[in-house]
């Protein structure tokens, strides 16, 4: 697990899980090692893990920092044209996202 960067002002961080239908974990699973390895190459990415959870079948904790939005901005436009879009399409996502202010 990659130890979590303290946050600084301006950053953007999302926190929340997505809720995968039993019958849709294996092509979520799949595709995810490739979606976290693009989105923690891109510039601006401080941190990006998707997690299953231990206690919640179907469930997967999403956490990410970006450097600010620009960049937060830019994994949304990249994300939602790849084809982790494609595949997680239709996926409940339950989603917070704080831009750090002080």
């Amino acid at each position: 697990m990659l130890a979590i960067p303290t946050t600084s002002v301006g950053n953007v961080v999302l926190e929340g899980y997505i809720e995968v239908p039993a019958e849709r974990i294996a092509s979520i699973q799949d595709a995810l090692e490739q979606h976290i390895a693009l989105t923690r190459a891109e510039v601006g990415c401080l941190y990006f893990d998707v997690t299953a959870d231990k206690a919640i079948e179907g469930r997967f904790n999403v956490f990410e920092i970006f450097t600010g939005r620009a960049a937060f901005d830019f994994h949304q436009k990249r994300a939602g044209a790849s084809p982790w879009a494609e595949i997680s399409a239709g996926i409940d996502r339950h989603y917070v996202v704080k831009d750090i202010t002080n």
